[in-house]
């Protein structure tokens, strides 16, 4: 089978591998129909972060279950599914109380690979999201919504509770790539009357309004905090950080009102940070890794399914396998919002 493979920052390409079998008995394997490109797959592929060169990549993808382990009962062979990238069991602490993003039963070193024709997926019974008939029921558009449940919607979404939005509030959205996007999408689902989006780009501009966005923001730092409190006041009622820079933290926890509380799902890029503007204005931190699985199942597959929201509109180019460096060129660049990948025909 083929498969995206890293080479060294700045490269990546597809290489030939045997096709993955079941080695325990709560896997399942998985035909991809549909994967995609992340931001933080950015990280190391501009050399932020270390990744082993050889090993594959991706951790997005919705396909067709295939085969499956003695202890998976809940999904079956031929089943169409959503495949998150937590891979929750479902019955540990973290996951009973609605955070299998931190799952305690998730395998050393993840199960990277989605980017690729097949894709071994651990902790199947509970973690896949069982998508209701075959891929060749849904049409392109919706095929796309349905991916980014694997991940980007459900990360915006993450923000948008982990800050507590309710209906009526003000939301300020810090970042415009595809987990901000999804954030202005999620907030307007939980009935944000005002959302105040932070984006110095023309084309995620209008796809922020598009999205619920009611006003838009480019300058950024103390700048940005200054235009936020005009339009405001007194700041926003929640923050949903986006970025994960130490400017981008900086001007959420200014950002909002006293008793605000921020939304964090950017992975941090500084381990230090000043909790003292906490302090003295009671604001919450609160976020980290999504709860893909239970929030899919709880409310965005059927918000999904129902056209409440579109959030595959974040997918802005389009790549077969082979031209992977591509899509990961045109995120880099800044040329897409999010690149897809389509690996096979449904």
């Amino acid at each position: 089978m083929k498969a995206a493979t890293f080479i060294e920052p700045g490269k990546v390409a597809v290489k030939e591998y045997d096709k993955p079998t079941i080695q325990k008995p709560t896997d399942a394997i998985i035909r991809i129909v549909r994967a995609c490109v992340c931001g933080s797959d950015l990280w190391w592929y501009r050399g932020l972060s270390k990744r082993e060169s050889g090993s594959t990549v991706g951790h997005e993808a919705i396909g067709v279950i295939e085969s499956v382990g003695s202890e998976v009962k809940d999904v079956k062979v031929g089943d169409f599914v959503i495949a998150p990238f937590t891979h929750g069991c479902g019955h540990c602490a973290a996951c009973l109380a609605g955070f299998d993003g931190d799952c305690l039963n998730q395998e050393a070193g993840g199960n990277g690979g989605y980017q690729g024709e097949y894709l071994r997926f651990t902790n199947a019974n509970w973690a896949l999201v069982k998508i209701p008939g075959k891929p060749e029921d849904y049409s392109d558009a919706m095929l796309n919504n349905l991916l980014t449940l694997a991940d980007v919607m459900a990360t915006g979404f993450h923000a948008a509770t982990s800050a507590e939005v309710k209906k009526g509030n003000t939301v300020v959205v810090m970042g415009d790539g595809a987990v901000g996007l999804s954030g202005i999408i999620s907030a307007k689902l939980l009935g944000a009357k005002r959302i105040i989006a932070m984006s110095r780009h023309e084309d995620r501009q209008k796809l922020a309004k598009e999205f619920g966005a009611t006003d838009i923001i480019p300058e950024r730092g103390d700048e940005a905090v200054e235009k936020i409190m005009e339009l405001t006041g007194s700041g926003a009622d929640a923050v949903l950080e986006c970025v994960g820079t130490e400017q981008s933290v900086d001007t959420a926890v200014k950002a909002g009102r006293p008793g605000a509380v921020v939304g964090r799902v950017g992975v941090p890029q500084k381990a230090e940070m000043n909790t003292n503007d906490l302090f003295w204005k009671n604001i919450g931190l609160r976020g980290g890794i999504a709860s893909v699985t239970t929030d899919d199942k709880n409310i965005l597959l059927d918000a999904v399914l129902s056209g409440k929201i579109n959030p595959g509109k974040v997918f802005t180019k389009r790549f077969d396998l082979d031209h992977v460096q591509d899509a990961y060129e045109a995120m880099d660049k800044r040329t897409a919002i999010k690149s897809l990948l389509i690996i096979s025909e449904k």
